[in-house]
């Protein structure tokens, strides 16, 4: 039988969703998910050490935040228009979603330089949605030139503008590649204390601002997920086999990194599964009835209702409770979503 959207839609207060980070990276609440007994408890983030084993491996979305959100004023007629940089198509070609995406055609010129050194995009194509092909024309370096003039993209249910502290709240402490629009939010709880003494393994996957795409099918398998770009490296794949072998946990840290590794997942010739080095496109749809090849354990933070992001994290427990779970937690008055709380489901 297939499951429709309503089946993944939970009532959640608009109080709850949070709108700024916790005043300290960890201090932020934990709900502790045992999903062999169901037992739940609640702790806060700078107890997650308890519920580690010497041999487990923490893997880790290490992608970047940019500055991806750009105003400017089209070439010609002034209009304002707002740029989200959406990934990197090659050189300065860039996916961006344009609002008002009707204003703009094949050959028109945006301009955000703000009276500074030049920074333009030329319109070389249009899609559905708002979604352009453009390239960018600078002086200097594109990144520079970016953090410069551009703004953090905070998701579309943070109500404010963006502030000096979220360039770097929105990051996690390991961030190192440049790529996303949208942070690996299960990362912002951790700090550089209680990574130190951790077993710990990185992939890189840039987050597009389909992220937070709604599904607008009721039968979700008709779903089209967006598609993104991930990397692992072979001292990191290394790592990750390794711990698999020695019979350790991997524990994804985000549902990013989760969809990383299942992705990267072949198998190991002995009944089993690894990950194999190297670069690829995913749009990888996970919901329940997905059986999970590489990923022990999850920590996560709450998902929109009706979200594929939900969805995955039903898959990994099951829908029914992972419901409950959000019940007790909306009754507990966790925070939601980027800035909110955590969950790990071991």
């Amino acid at each position: 039988m297939s499951m429709v959207l309503d089946d993944f839609d939970y009532m959640l207060p608009e109080e709850l969703i949070a709108q700024t980070p916790a005043e300290k990276r960890d201090f932020s609440r934990l709900l502790v998910v045992d999903r062999k007994t169901g037992k739940i408890e609640h702790r806060h983030f700078y107890d997650v050490l308890e519920y580690l084993n010497s041999d487990d491996c923490l893997v880790m979305n290490n992608s970047k935040v940019i500055p991806a959100r750009l105003f400017g004023e089209k070439q010609g007629t002034g209009a304002k228009i707002e740029f989200l940089l959406n990934k990197r198509i090659e050189g300065d070609l860039w996916e961006v979603l344009a609002r008002p995406g009707k204003r703009l055609s094949p050959g028109d010129v945006v301009d955000f330089s703000k009276g500074g050194p030049k920074f333009c995009a030329k319109i070389e194509g249009s899609g559905e949605e708002g979604v352009t092909r453009t390239r960018f024309f600078y002086e200097g370096a594109f990144y520079e030139r970016l953090y410069e003039l551009g703004k953090t993209p905070l998701p579309p249910y943070i109500k404010r503008s963006p502030g000096p502290e979220d360039s770097s709240r929105y990051q996690t402490v390991y961030c190192r590649t440049e790529g996303s629009v949208s942070a690996p939010t299960a990362g912002l709880h951790f700090t550089e204390e209680l990574l130190s003494g951790i077993k710990k393994a990185f992939v890189t996957l840039h987050v597009g601002a389909g992220t937070f795409k709604p599904v607008k099918c009721n039968n979700i398998e008709d779903h089209k997920m967006h598609t993104e770009e991930y990397e692992i490296t072979k001292e990191n794949a290394e790592i990750i086999n390794a711990t698999r072998k020695a019979g350790g946990r991997i524990i994804s840290v985000g549902t990013t990194s989760a969809r990383t590794l299942e992705s990267a997942a072949c198998t190991d010739g002995k009944g089993g599964f690894k990950v194999d080095e190297g670069t690829g496109s995913t749009g990888i749809f996970i919901y329940p009835g997905y059986v999970f090849k590489m990923v022990d354990s999850l920590i996560t933070n709450f998902h929109l209702p009706k979200s594929t992001l939900l969805m995955l994290v039903s898959a990994f427990y099951n829908r029914e409770n992972i419901l409950k779970v959000y019940g007790e937690a909306v009754a507990e008055k966790y925070r939601f979503f980027s800035y909110g709380d955590a969950m790990f489901l071991i």
